[in-house]
């Protein structure tokens, strides 16, 4: 890599970091896009550059969500039981994304569904509509479900999950604050199961690019995991101090961008 990418890549991770402390997302919304630019920048294979951007993003995720946890831990916010809950689902869910689903969807399907879903996590962050009050968790059953769903989706976007279960569990009548610290515990789980199976479904692929451990590439991952964990505690320290809500509607702006971008990629590989 020359050192302009290098930098690209340390200040991206920064931010993205601050971001997974701050809203409990996992960064990967925001990474997979700017990774996919610098990627094509750099002249990746265009049938390779979405999947290796989301890959990388994901495997991000296990170092951010360590250090955004301790943060949150320290705030005592981290709802243990709904992660314990979830996590068994998120691990299936997310093998099975990474480990299958993703190697055999294309460049412009995964682009759509990018971009599908993280507009409609703008669209939730904006819409901010207040759950019926008499609302709970479900049961161990439903719960583990529902994070079945979010590691397999997540796996397809390369996010840590908090698009989804942030707003499932504030659906749910769990405390903001708590559901953005619950979700970034949640990143751990969805991270490592999508990532096995990233590697896994990469070395069938027998990709012959350098530097590359399936579909993650690795100097990548190593400038953005330098800054991103540095900044993360920062973030959940803030998440802690800020209007979060205000913040999350100028974070959709942000992400309805995001997926117009993704949207076009789409486009390019379909035509």
């Amino acid at each position: 890599m020359d050192v302009t990418l290098v930098i690209c890549l340390l200040a991206l991770g920064a931010l993205v970091g601050f971001a997974a402390g701050l809203l409990g997302i996992g960064g990967g919304m925001l990474l997979v896009p700017f990774l996919t630019m610098l990627f094509t920048w750099q002249g990746m294979a265009p049938d390779l550059v979405v999947h290796v951007a989301i890959a990388t993003s994901m495997t991000s995720i296990l170092f951010t969500s360590v250090s955004s946890v301790r943060a949150h831990q320290q705030k005592g916010t981290i709802n243990w039981k709904i992660v314990g809950a979830m996590a068994p689902g998120i691990i299936i869910g997310g093998l099975i994304s990474g480990g299958a689903v993703f190697a055999a969807l294309n460049t412009g399907w995964l682009s759509l569904v990018f971009a599908i879903f993280v507009g409609y996590s703008g669209w939730s962050m904006l819409r901010n509509k207040k759950p019926k009050p008499t609302r709970q968790m479900p049961g161990v059953v439903g719960t583990t479900a529902a994070g079945a769903g979010i590691g397999f989706l997540s796996g397809l976007v390369g996010a840590g999950g908090g698009f989804l279960s942030v707003p499932f569990m504030v659906w749910c009548n769990v405390a903001l604050h708590t559901a953005v610290s619950t979700s970034a515990a949640l990143g751990f789980p969805i991270a490592l199961a999508n990532s096995v199976g990233y590697i896994i479904s990469g070395l069938n692929e027998e990709i012959s690019r350098p530097g590359m451990l399936g579909f993650i590439y690795w100097p990548a991952l190593l400038a953005l995991i330098c800054t991103s964990v540095l900044t993360a505690p920062f973030g959940a320290r803030m998440a802690h101090r800020l209007p979060v809500v205000t913040l999350k509607r100028v974070f959709a702006f942000l992400l309805f961008a995001l997926a117009a971008y993704m949207l076009f990629k789409a486009w390019q590989a379909f035509a």
